[in-house]
């Protein structure tokens, strides 16, 4: 069962306009890289390096499940058949 990651608005100009793109993964870095492998130029868009110290851009959120994953294990954090990836930018304002 593929895992589905949820674009937001502001990157689906990059995915065709689908608001979700389903791929097969093991980790939220392989699913990451599945989606630049059909919508090249996300990966780059969303995470800062490559290889093992690749990091998620700080103005990006992704959450697996309802967890962030920078909590977690960060690109390497694990993910099941049928997960949900969500990918949320930041939001900044005035208060």
């Amino acid at each position: 069962m593929p895992i589905t990651i949820k674009i937001p608005t502001p990157l689906r100009k990059f995915t065709a306009d689908k608001d979700a793109v389903q791929v097969e993964a093991a980790t939220v870095g392989e699913a990451l890289r599945a989606l630049d492998g059909r919508h090249p130029g996300l990966w780059q868009k969303l995470v800062d390096g490559d290889g093992a110290d690749a990091k998620v851009k700080r103005f990006i959120n992704v959450y697996a499940g309802e967890d962030d994953i920078r909590f977690l294990d960060g690109l390497a954090t694990a993910v099941a058949d049928g997960a949900e990836i969500a990918i949320i930018p930041a939001i900044a304002g005035g208060g």
